[in-house]
Protein backbone atom coordinates (compact mmCIF):
# COMPACT_ATOMS: atom_id res chain seq x y z
CA UNK A 1 0.00 0.00 0.00
CA UNK A 2 1.58 3.59 -0.88
CA UNK A 3 1.61 6.45 1.43
CA UNK A 4 -1.66 8.04 1.75
CA UNK A 5 -3.72 10.73 2.95
CA UNK A 6 -6.19 10.45 5.51
CA UNK A 7 -9.04 12.28 7.48
CA UNK A 8 -10.29 11.41 10.86
CA UNK A 9 -13.83 13.28 11.97
CA UNK A 10 -14.21 12.48 15.88
CA UNK A 11 -10.79 12.74 16.92
CA UNK A 12 -11.55 13.97 20.49
CA UNK A 13 -13.51 10.92 20.99
CA UNK A 14 -13.21 7.69 22.88
CA UNK A 15 -12.33 5.54 19.96
CA UNK A 16 -11.13 8.47 17.75
CA UNK A 17 -8.36 10.01 20.04
CA UNK A 18 -6.92 6.17 19.94
CA UNK A 19 -7.22 6.57 16.28
CA UNK A 20 -5.73 9.49 15.78
CA UNK A 21 -2.45 8.33 17.52
CA UNK A 22 -2.26 5.03 15.47
CA UNK A 23 -2.57 7.15 12.10
CA UNK A 24 0.39 9.45 13.48
CA UNK A 25 2.41 6.72 14.15
CA UNK A 26 1.75 4.64 11.37
CA UNK A 27 4.21 5.55 8.37
CA UNK A 28 1.41 4.47 5.60
CA UNK A 29 0.15 7.43 6.29
CA UNK A 30 1.77 11.13 5.11
CA UNK A 31 -0.70 13.04 6.24
CA UNK A 32 -3.56 12.87 8.86
CA UNK A 33 -6.28 16.08 8.69
CA UNK A 34 -8.22 15.82 11.43
CA UNK A 35 -12.13 17.66 11.43
CA UNK A 36 -12.47 19.35 14.51
CA UNK A 37 -14.55 22.14 16.39
CA UNK A 38 -11.50 23.58 18.31
CA UNK A 39 -7.75 22.95 18.30
CA UNK A 40 -6.50 19.96 19.44
CA UNK A 41 -3.75 19.45 22.59
CA UNK A 42 -1.99 17.27 20.48
CA UNK A 43 1.33 18.02 17.83
CA UNK A 44 2.62 16.10 15.14
CA UNK A 45 4.15 16.54 12.01
CA UNK A 46 1.96 14.88 9.97
CA UNK A 47 -1.55 16.31 11.80
CA UNK A 48 -3.21 19.05 10.21
CA UNK A 49 -6.62 20.31 11.58
CA UNK A 50 -9.75 21.83 9.85
CA UNK A 51 -11.41 23.61 12.49
CA UNK A 52 -15.02 23.91 11.77
CA UNK A 53 -18.56 24.35 13.95
CA UNK A 54 -19.54 21.96 11.77
CA UNK A 55 -22.69 23.96 10.21
CA UNK A 56 -22.91 25.62 7.22
CA UNK A 57 -19.17 26.18 7.13
CA UNK A 58 -18.63 22.21 6.81
CA UNK A 59 -18.79 21.78 3.13
CA UNK A 60 -16.32 25.36 2.55
CA UNK A 61 -13.77 23.11 4.85
CA UNK A 62 -14.38 19.73 3.81
CA UNK A 63 -13.50 21.35 0.10
CA UNK A 64 -10.04 22.00 1.27
CA UNK A 65 -9.29 18.77 2.23
CA UNK A 66 -7.63 15.84 -0.22
CA UNK A 67 -7.56 12.45 1.45
CA UNK A 68 -7.71 8.82 0.21
CA UNK A 69 -9.27 7.34 3.72
CA UNK A 70 -11.82 8.60 5.80
CA UNK A 71 -12.20 7.66 9.13
CA UNK A 72 -15.81 8.54 10.85
CA UNK A 73 -15.47 7.98 14.35
CA UNK A 74 -18.81 10.23 15.39
CA UNK A 75 -20.97 9.00 17.54
CA UNK A 76 -22.90 10.17 20.40
CA UNK A 77 -25.88 8.92 23.30
CA UNK A 78 -29.27 10.06 23.21
CA UNK A 79 -28.95 11.61 26.87
CA UNK A 80 -25.95 13.21 26.00
CA UNK A 81 -27.03 14.84 22.70
CA UNK A 82 -30.35 15.53 24.80
CA UNK A 83 -33.34 14.31 22.67
CA UNK A 84 -33.37 11.59 19.85
CA UNK A 85 -33.31 14.40 17.08
CA UNK A 86 -30.36 15.98 18.29
CA UNK A 87 -28.74 12.18 18.26
CA UNK A 88 -29.73 11.72 14.70
CA UNK A 89 -28.70 14.56 13.51
CA UNK A 90 -24.81 13.61 14.80
CA UNK A 91 -24.97 9.82 14.31
CA UNK A 92 -27.22 9.81 10.99
CA UNK A 93 -27.07 13.71 9.18
CA UNK A 94 -23.44 14.59 9.69
CA UNK A 95 -21.93 11.09 9.36
CA UNK A 96 -23.68 11.10 5.46
CA UNK A 97 -23.28 14.74 4.87
CA UNK A 98 -19.10 14.25 5.69
CA UNK A 99 -19.20 10.74 3.54
CA UNK A 100 -21.12 12.58 0.68
CA UNK A 101 -19.19 15.81 0.46
CA UNK A 102 -15.43 13.71 1.04
CA UNK A 103 -16.33 11.24 -2.34
CA UNK A 104 -16.59 14.58 -3.84
CA UNK A 105 -13.16 15.29 -2.92
CA UNK A 106 -11.93 11.84 -4.57
CA UNK A 107 -12.10 10.02 -1.09
CA UNK A 108 -11.71 5.91 -1.98
CA UNK A 109 -12.63 5.07 1.22
CA UNK A 110 -15.08 5.71 3.95
CA UNK A 111 -14.21 3.64 7.47
CA UNK A 112 -17.18 4.30 9.94
CA UNK A 113 -17.86 3.31 13.35
CA UNK A 114 -21.19 1.50 13.58
CA UNK A 115 -22.90 -0.64 16.00
CA UNK A 116 -23.40 -4.37 16.97
CA UNK A 117 -27.55 -5.06 16.22
CA UNK A 118 -27.60 -2.21 13.65
CA UNK A 119 -30.32 -2.51 11.06
CA UNK A 120 -32.95 -0.23 9.52
CA UNK A 121 -35.28 -2.83 10.60
CA UNK A 122 -34.68 -2.78 14.13
CA UNK A 123 -37.38 -1.14 17.28
CA UNK A 124 -35.03 0.31 19.10
CA UNK A 125 -34.21 3.78 17.94
CA UNK A 126 -30.57 3.38 18.57
CA UNK A 127 -29.78 0.31 16.51
CA UNK A 128 -32.23 1.80 13.66
CA UNK A 129 -30.75 4.92 13.41
CA UNK A 130 -27.14 3.08 13.30
CA UNK A 131 -28.96 0.86 10.12
CA UNK A 132 -30.23 3.70 8.31
CA UNK A 133 -26.58 5.54 8.52
CA UNK A 134 -25.19 2.13 7.28
CA UNK A 135 -27.79 2.06 4.19
CA UNK A 136 -27.73 5.62 3.35
CA UNK A 137 -23.37 5.07 3.19
CA UNK A 138 -23.99 2.32 1.11
CA UNK A 139 -25.95 4.38 -1.27
CA UNK A 140 -23.38 6.56 -1.73
CA UNK A 141 -21.66 3.95 -3.97
CA UNK A 142 -17.87 5.01 -2.47
CA UNK A 143 -15.32 2.72 -4.46
CA UNK A 144 -15.10 1.35 -0.57
CA UNK A 145 -17.00 1.13 2.79
CA UNK A 146 -15.76 -0.43 5.74
CA UNK A 147 -18.35 -0.62 8.42
CA UNK A 148 -17.34 -1.41 11.82
CA UNK A 149 -19.87 -2.74 14.76
CA UNK A 150 -18.38 -2.87 17.63
CA UNK A 151 -20.23 -4.23 20.88
CA UNK A 152 -20.15 -2.03 24.27
CA UNK A 153 -16.90 -0.03 23.62
CA UNK A 154 -14.26 0.12 27.16
CA UNK A 155 -12.13 2.69 28.08
CA UNK A 156 -11.27 6.07 30.08
CA UNK A 157 -14.47 8.09 29.52
CA UNK A 158 -14.37 11.88 31.41
CA UNK A 159 -18.17 10.97 31.48
CA UNK A 160 -19.04 7.92 33.74
CA UNK A 161 -21.10 5.39 31.96
CA UNK A 162 -23.12 2.71 34.06
CA UNK A 163 -23.32 0.37 31.54
CA UNK A 164 -19.58 -0.10 31.36
CA UNK A 165 -18.46 0.34 34.35
CA UNK A 166 -21.01 -3.07 35.11
CA UNK A 167 -19.58 -4.69 32.08
CA UNK A 168 -16.04 -4.39 33.90
CA UNK A 169 -17.16 -5.88 37.28
CA UNK A 170 -18.78 -8.67 34.95
CA UNK A 171 -16.08 -9.19 32.44
CA UNK A 172 -15.22 -12.52 34.08
CA UNK A 173 -18.91 -13.47 33.52
CA UNK A 174 -18.98 -12.30 30.01
CA UNK A 175 -15.54 -14.39 29.39
CA UNK A 176 -17.40 -17.77 30.33
CA UNK A 177 -20.51 -17.13 28.90
CA UNK A 178 -20.35 -15.66 25.73
CA UNK A 179 -18.67 -17.71 23.52
CA UNK A 180 -19.37 -19.23 20.31
CA UNK A 181 -21.91 -17.11 18.33
CA UNK A 182 -22.43 -15.14 21.30
CA UNK A 183 -18.99 -14.17 21.18
CA UNK A 184 -19.38 -10.77 19.59
CA UNK A 185 -21.37 -9.43 22.16
CA UNK A 186 -18.48 -9.26 24.54
CA UNK A 187 -17.23 -5.46 25.36
CA UNK A 188 -14.29 -4.37 23.54
CA UNK A 189 -11.68 -2.07 24.18
CA UNK A 190 -11.91 1.03 22.40
CA UNK A 191 -8.13 1.09 21.54
CA UNK A 192 -8.76 -2.35 19.84
CA UNK A 193 -11.29 -0.97 17.71
CA UNK A 194 -9.03 1.91 16.40
CA UNK A 195 -6.34 -0.22 15.77
CA UNK A 196 -8.68 -2.65 13.96
CA UNK A 197 -10.01 0.10 12.22
CA UNK A 198 -6.63 1.13 10.50
CA UNK A 199 -5.47 -2.22 9.72
CA UNK A 200 -8.73 -2.81 7.93
CA UNK A 201 -8.26 0.16 5.51
CA UNK A 202 -5.15 -0.67 4.50
CA UNK A 203 -5.87 -4.23 3.81
CA UNK A 204 -7.36 -5.52 0.14
CA UNK A 205 -9.38 -5.06 -1.63
CA UNK A 206 -9.95 -1.50 -1.20
CA UNK A 207 -13.50 -1.86 -3.03
CA UNK A 208 -16.71 -3.03 -2.37
CA UNK A 209 -18.65 -3.06 1.00
CA UNK A 210 -17.16 -4.97 3.88
CA UNK A 211 -19.24 -5.35 7.63
CA UNK A 212 -16.77 -6.44 10.46
CA UNK A 213 -18.82 -7.35 13.86
CA UNK A 214 -17.29 -7.06 17.32
CA UNK A 215 -15.97 -10.66 17.08
CA UNK A 216 -13.84 -9.75 14.53
CA UNK A 217 -12.06 -7.04 16.05
CA UNK A 218 -10.83 -9.33 19.32
CA UNK A 219 -9.56 -12.13 17.24
CA UNK A 220 -7.88 -9.52 14.68
CA UNK A 221 -6.34 -6.49 16.92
Amino acid sequence: MTTRKALIVGATGLVGGYCLQTLLNDPSYSEVTALVRKTLLVKHRKLKEAITPFDKSLERTLSTINAQDIYCCLGTTIKKAGSQEAFKKVDFSLVVKIAALMKKQGAEQFIVISAIGASKDSKVFYSRTKGEMEEALKGLEYPCLRIVRPSLLLGPRKEFRFGERMSIIMSPFWKLCLVGSLKKYKPVQAESVARFMVKVAKSQPISGIHIYESDMISNNT
